[in-house]
C-alpha cells in the first residue's frame, strides 16, 4: 500500500466539493452566459476581468468562490483582505465537474467561455472507485456509469474550445498499488476510452493525469499511462494539487516525456510556491500544509516548448480534507486563501 504523502492527491478539491460548489456557477450555468466585458450575468461590475488572451488563453470565472469572497470583503470594509483574494480571483482555474449535471455544466462554462474568447479547463475526476476510500473518495459507480458520465460532458462541450485534466490520480495510484488489481483492467478501457471520446471533438485538448515528482519514477507510469491511451491524448498534467516545485515538476515531467512520445505536459502551479511542505506528519503533509504560496501564474509563455502551460487546476484556497483546522475536501476556506496569497512574492 502506498505510503506517505509523496504522490497523493487525496482531498484534490472536487469531492466533496460541497453543496456551495455547485451553486457558486449554478446561474452561469442555467443561462450559459457571462459576459467577457467585465461585468457579471446581472450587467453589474464584475470584480475581476479576463487576463490577456496572449499569454493566458484560459477563462477566469468571475463567478467562482475567489471572485465571490473578494465582492464579499470589499462590501464590509475589508479592502486588504479583498487585495490579496484578487491574486487568486483574477487568475483562470479549473472547473471540476460534477457527475450530476455533467452536460449542463460543460456547456455552461465552455459557453461562457467561448463568449469571454477564451478555452475553459475543465477538470474530469469521477472515475470509479477514486481516491482509494479517502477524503475525495467515490466516483461513478461502475464502468457504464463512468462511460455515461463522459458522453454526458462531451455532448455539453461539443463543438468550442476546452481543456480537460482527466483523473487526477487514477494512473497513479494502480502503479503505487492503492488502487486494488482487481480494477485495474477496466480502469485502463475507461481511461482509453474517455480519451478518444473527448478527442473526438473538434476543439478539444486532453491531457492525463501523470502523477508528480514526489511520488516515484517515470519508469513505473510511462506503460500504464500508454495502456491508458496516452498516444491519444495531447499530453500529460503533473503536480495536480501537489505542492512539488515547477523546476522538480518540468525534470519530472521531461523524463516521463522522453518515455512517451515526447509528449508535451502541464504542470499545477497553483500551490506550489514554496514547494511541498516537509513538517508534521508524515502522512498528511499533503493535507492544508501551513505556509505553503501561490506558483507561477497561469499561462502558455513557460519558455520551454514541452511544458505547454502552467495552469492552476487545483483552485486554491479550497480545502485538501478536514484535517489541520480546514472543512471538508472542496470547500472554499478563505482563511487559508488568504495564507497562500500573503505568502506569494
Amino acid at each position: 500500500m502506498y505510503r506517505k504523502d509523496a504522490g497523493r492527491v487525496r482531498g484534490v478539491g472536487a469531492w466533496g466539493v460541497r453543496a456551495g460548489a455547485a451553486a457558486v456557477g449554478a446561474a452561469l450555468l442555467v443561462s450559459g452566459c457571462s459576459s467577457g466585458d467585465g461585468k457579471d450575468k446581472n450587467g453589474s461590475p464584475s470584480p475581476v476581468k479576463q487576463q490577456p488572451k496572449g499569454s493566458d488563453p484560459y477563462w477566469v470565472n468571475p463567478d467562482g468562490s475567489a471572485a465571490k469572497q473578494v465582492a464579499a470583503y470589499e462590501k464590509a470594509g475589508k479592502k486588504d483582505d479583498a487585495e490579496q483574494i484578487r491574486k487568486i480571483a483574477e487568475q483562470p482555474s479549473g472547473e471540476w465537474i460534477l457527475p450530476e449535471n455533467a452536460e449542463d455544466q460543460a456547456r455552461g462554462y465552455t459557453e461562457a467561455a467561448d463568449q469571454a474568447d477564451r478555452d475553459a479547463l475543465l477538470v474530469l475526476y469521477d472515475i470509479p472507485h477514486r481516491d482509494c476510500g479517502q477524503f475525495s473518495k467515490g466516483g461513478a459507480a461502475d464502468g457504464n456509469q463512468y462511460r455515461a458520465f463522459i458522453d454526458s460532458v462531451a455532448k455539453g462541450i461539443g463543438d468550442r474550445h476546452a481543456t480537460v485534466i482527466l483523473e487526477p490520480d487514477a494512473v497513479q495510484h494502480m502503479v503505487d498499488n492503492c488502487t486494488p488489481e482487481e480494477f485495474h483492467e477496466e480502469r485502463y478501457d475507461l481511461l482509453k476510452g474517455a480519451v478518444g471520446k473527448l478527442k473526438s471533438l473538434k476543439n478539444t485538448t486532453v491531457y492525463l493525469d501523470a502523477g508528480n515528482a514526489g511520488w516515484g519514477k517515470p519508469d513505473q507510469i510511462f506503460q500504464p499511462l500508454q495502456w491508458s491511451g496516452i498516444d491519444q491524448a495531447d499530453g500529460f498534467s503533473v503536480n495536480v494539487s501537489n505542492f512539488y516545485t515547477t523546476a522538480d515538476s518540468v525534470k519530472y515531467g521531461k523524463e516521463l516525456s522522453a518515455k512517451v512520445g515526447n509528449k508535451p505536459f502541464v504542470i499545477d502551479t497553483s500551490r506550489n510556491g514554496r514547494g511541498p511542505y516537509t513538517g508534521g506528519d508524515p502522512d498528511q503533509r499533503w493535507c492544508n500544509p501551513p505556509g505553503r504560496a501561490l506558483g507561477e501564474v497561469p499561462g502558455t509563455r513557460t519558455g520551454d516548448p514541452l511544458v505547454k502551460a502552467y495552469l492552476w487546476v487545483k483552485r486554491p484556497g479550497e480545502s485538501d480534507g478536514d484535517c489541520k483546522g480546514g472543512p471538508k475536501a472542496g470547500a472554499w476556506w478563505p482563511e487559508y486563501a488568504i495564507g497562500l496569497a500573503k505568502a506569494t512574492k
